[in-house]
């Protein structure tokens, strides 16, 4: 898969038109695609990482785990590698789903939180043990066909070489800077240059490399059991947050069987609590 959106190098901010409007508000045509088979996402880039695992003899399931994966590197935003994980998988006989959501640390206690009149919308206490690198790993080796590493080459290379931000990753991005804190490094992660990337601007990240590689080489067990849970816990603690690494290390995903009801003659399927 080319590379040529990590070689685009965005010019000065200043001198980036504020004049444009990066909505492209212009008459388009929608057509249908046929094909046999299709990738959908939010970013072309993902979108391109799971073309390339389907290119590589890999099944839906690789290309979706691929386009997650990749969506942790170039739309940040929205996704995450401290995030949850649901999946819904029609087998070819068979409905099964996964809840890979993360439980809360095993001390946090309602005394925490006595006082507010709300819950913490920032910081480590709105924090449960990420489930989705169990989620990715559950899925892979259950239904997927390529080697669980296979699927971070992609979301690997854009997070060292870096990539072109696209606007709307870019407009949210911005959004985000007045609402994070400025004490637990998302503003030194994530704004290294002192400002949210502009639309066409490379963002790159080595660090995000180097965990997205520990994940892939240790068949995600070093996220719960290794190098990055103790890293995540020192970091909790720093913050004097409840997370231990017993919490980690206990993490599982839970396969279960949907729920389904009907509605105007078709069946909506949903995971259960």
């Amino acid at each position: 898969m080319p590379n040529d959106h990590a070689a685009l190098e965005a010019p000065p901010r200043e001198a980036q038109s504020k004049s444009f409007d990066w909505k492209m508000p212009y008459p388009s045509r929608r057509q249908p695609v046929f094909a046999r088979n299709v990738v959908a996402t939010s970013q072309p880039l993902a979108t391109q990482a799971g073309m390339s695992m389907l290119a590589k003899g890999g099944n839906a399931v690789d290309a979706a785990l691929a386009t997650a994966i990749t969506l942790t590197v170039v739309e940040p935003c929205s996704n995450g590698l401290g995030s949850d994980l649901f999946a819904i998988l029609w087998t070819g006989g068979e409905l099964v789903g996964l809840n890979a959501s993360g439980r809360a640390p095993a001390v946090l206690h309602p005394s925490r939180f006595a006082g507010k009149q709300v819950m913490p919308e920032r910081g480590w206490d709105t924090v449960t043990i990420p489930g989705a690198v169990s989620g990715w790993r559950a899925l892979s080796q259950r239904f997927g066909e390529l080697p669980f590493a296979d699927l971070f080459e992609p979301a690997i290379r854009y997070a060292r070489d870096g990539f072109a931000v696209s606007p709307i990753v870019a407009e949210k991005w911005a959004l985000a800077v007045p609402h994070m804190p400025r004490d637990l490094g998302w503003f030194e992660h994530f704004t290294p240059h002192g400002h949210p990337p502009s639309p066409g601007e490379k963002w790159s990240s080595r660090a995000l490399a180097a965990t997205l590689e520990k994940i892939a080489s240790s068949d995600g067990e070093a996220f719960y059991r290794g190098e990055l849970a103790e890293a995540m816990v020192r970091h909790a603690k720093s913050a004097s947050a409840a997370h231990t690494l017993e919490d980690f290390a206990t993490h599982t995903a839970d396969w279960v069987t949907p729920l389904g009801l009907d509605y105007r003659g078709v069946t909506v399927h949903e995971i259960p609590r």
